[in-house]
């Protein structure tokens, strides 16, 4: 392991040297990444986060430009989320959160034009502008089914510095699935990890959300010392990315479902493998009507919009690994696939494989450096609604020759004070929209991290 460490530490060290570096996961909540001290001994939780990301991406060549596509032309763009999070416990089962957030800002292109968004704190919907907003308040309780008890680091949603080992725990209000399911510890905030949206979760997990990502619904875990099983049923928007909840909950809502083994694969370095599968009911179209309308002339162009009804079916499962192979370098990986007939994030299928690595080495032991490979395609029948000319809720260049969405990210993530983080980004996108008329097309980013 050691050799392996060694290794690591020189092809990383390597890649930061060519400029192929970016961000970092920065410290997962501990007293020394937050510029206040929380004392464990509060019985209430108030912490504050500033994230501003500033990307852009130089000229690159595209065949031809649509309404939904990537601009080929330079473009530079910045977002700033700004997130307050309250928690309080009111008996010693159950605790009571509240997270009020400021998104401002929009991605490059108002994060159009692909499937691997290069900046995942970019609201996909411009016009929500930067108003304050509740995003999450949820009540927490939980059933201890053990005497035995644990160390739990507290932080923003966790309240709590000892767990039962043994416990059942409901969730019931407004929150992310995001922040419970498909969660990955090398890659799932893009404050301090990887800035891609599909590093950061599963791309072919559609997941119940509005546009900025929330839902009301309930969450239950069972949770054991060597692996959980979580099931959550979520709300769902009366269109896909819409703004707006469809409350008519006999043909709109959500089921997730998730089990968690943690195998001891290397003494003392236990990792992790989750399994997800989900079933989404929605008011949603399908690409091949969509199609059908437009070869028959009834419609100018394929309009998916045009053929949704309420009540369709969309599923599809994902995979979920990590592994720490040393007590620096940890590894991850992703798979995901979905039902392609009805409407989505013109996404079917999806990849991930990366890791990520402490600067322990060059006495940085707070810094972090990373990279990823990323893969996203879609099924023919998208394919196919894409070429003819339709617009998707991402994509639409006009037309198509398919390849499959392949990006390479790397950052490297520098403590500069105690809750204070800095990190440079790097992403190569090959056929960005999948398609091969277009691209590559290189995006650099910087980020400022405040954890307060």
């Amino acid at each position: 392991m050691q050799r392996l460490d060694r290794a690591a530490a020189a092809l990383l060290g390597l890649l930061a040297a060519n400029g192929v570096n970016a961000a970092d996961d920065s410290a997962r909540g501990s007293q020394q990444a937050r510029w206040f001290v929380h004392p464990e001994q509060n019985s209430w939780w108030l912490s504050g986060q500033v994230n501003v990301i500033a990307q852009m991406h130089p000229t690159f060549p595209a065949a031809y430009t649509g309404d939904n596509s990537l601009r080929p032309r330079s473009e530079v763009a910045s977002t700033r989320v700004i997130s307050i999070f309250a928690g309080v416990a009111m008996t010693p089962s159950t605790q009571v959160w509240a997270v009020a957030e400021s998104a401002g800002g929009t991605g490059l292109s108002h994060s159009l034009g692909l499937i691997g968004a290069t900046n995942a704190d970019a609201i996909r919907s411009p016009e929500l502008g930067a108003k304050p907003y509740i995003a999450r308040f949820f009540l927490r309780h939980v059933f201890p089914l053990s005497s035995e008890s644990m160390a739990q680091e507290r932080g923003p949603l966790s309240l709590h510095a000892r767990e039962p080992v043994r416990r059942l725990e409901i969730l019931i209000g407004k929150f992310a699935l995001p922040d419970f399911l498909d969660v990955n510890s090398v890659g799932s905030d893009d404050h301090v990890q990887f800035m891609n949206l599909t590093a950061i979760s599963n791309a072919a997990w559609q997941y119940a959300g509005d546009a900025r990502g929330y839902t009301y619904g309930m969450l239950l875990q069972y949770l054991d010392r060597s692996f959980a099983i979580r099931f959550a049923e979520a709300m769902v928007p009366g269109v896909p990315n819409g703004t707006h909840f469809d409350w008519h909950v006999k043909d709109a809502h959500s089921e997730n479902i998730e089990y968690e083994v943690r195998p001891q694969l290397l003494a003392g370095r236990p990792g992790a493998v989750r399994i997800l599968a989900f079933v989404n009911h929605a008011n949603s179209g399908d690409y091949a009507q969509a199609v059908d309308s437009f070869l028959q002339g009834r419609t100018p162009q394929p309009l998916i919009a045009a053929t949704r009804r309420p009540g369709r079916v969309k599923y599809g499962v994902g995979a979920n690994v990590e592994q720490p192979l040393t007590d620096n370098l940890r590894v991850f990986a992703r798979l995901g696939w979905n039902d392609a007939r009805f409407e989505s994030y013109e996404v079917n299928q999806s990849t991930a494989v990366g890791g990520d690595y402490l600067g322990t080495r060059w006495r940085r032991s707070q810094d972090k450096i990373g990279l990823v490979l990323l893969s996203s395609g879609i099924a023919r029948n998208v394919q196919s609604y894409l070429r003819y000319g339709g617009d998707g809720i991402l994509l639409g260049d006009g037309s198509l020759r398919y390849g499959r969405e392949a990006i390479i990210e790397s950052y490297y993530n520098a403590q500069l004070a105690p809750g204070v983080f800095a990190a440079a980004d790097v992403q190569r996108i090959q056929n960005p929209g999948y398609n091969r008329e277009r691209g590559p097309v290189w995006v650099f980013g910087l980020r400022l991290h405040l954890e307060l």
